[in-house]
């Protein structure tokens, strides 16, 4: 198959498992994680809750597990903000069959403002996105800078929930930088894909920042029918 058709192949594939696509095993298990994380995580002074999405290595479902959260929540009448900060290696995009726009990155370098990247009400209504934009060659300092401190500060207010679709832990830091601005973190574990040892160096780490651990989502548990088939075109160690 050649790179155009295999790119046409994992948008369909992807498509497949989004919001009104799942089937009913699917959307059940969404719903289900949606009432653990309502009973899970309490509201504090600000309206909104800020969950971060994060799993070991690339390619265990994190980003479709925090699309279809979202899109859960927003289902059930709630604001919800999804922000993609996987800036090294987006594909919510993709997955949504977007066009190629300014982001989360462009954002945060002062480039763009905020009304420029939000995308309000996509695929349900109630729920807006944030794509991470254009790759940065500085993903980490971003996440770590003030500006994201204060943009998350700034929007709190305005919604129920703020998903992070964040980076791997095994492969870079950036989830580790951005849980501190989280009230917990979910984790995707994907059956026969990851490693015990993956996962304990992943918990290691997000214990010795003091992230607070809600969960698990065990991905990719059911029949094989139903298994998420796509696939990350590059790695992270670009």
């Amino acid at each position: 198959m050649g790179s155009k058709e295999a790119k046409q192949q994992f948008d369909t594939d992807a498509m497949s498992f989004v919001g009104e696509k799942l089937g009913f095993e699917g959307k059940e298990a969404y719903n289900l994680l949606r009432t653990n994380i309502l009973y899970s995580v309490r509201r504090k002074e600000r309206q909104a809750r800020v969950l971060g999405v994060t799993s070991s290595l690339h390619g265990e479902g994190k980003s479709l597990t925090a699309l279809n959260l979202a899109y859960s929540l927003a289902e059930s009448g709630r604001k919800v903000l999804l922000i993609e900060c996987d800036m090294r290696l987006p594909t919510l995009r993709r997955k949504l069959n977007q066009p190629k726009s300014a982001g989360l990155s462009n954002l945060l370098a002062g480039m763009n403002e905020d009304g420029t990247v939000l995308h309000q009400n996509v695929i349900i209504t109630g729920l807006n996105i944030v794509f991470a934009g254009d790759v940065p060659p500085n993903p980490s300092e971003l996440l770590a800078s003030k500006n994201f401190a204060r943009l998350i500060e700034s929007i709190e207010n305005y919604y129920n929930f703020i998903i992070l679709d964040l980076p791997p832990v095994g492969e870079v830091s950036d989830a580790l930088i951005a849980s501190k601005l989280t009230d917990g973190m979910i984790v995707v574990v994907r059956q026969d894909y990851t490693r015990s040892s993956d996962l304990s160096y992943t918990m290691r780490q997000l214990e010795y920042v003091d992230a607070k651990i809600i969960g698990f989502v065990y991905n990719d548990a059911s029949h094989k029918t139903h298994r998420y088939k796509y696939k990350y075109g590059k790695g992270y160690g670009k």
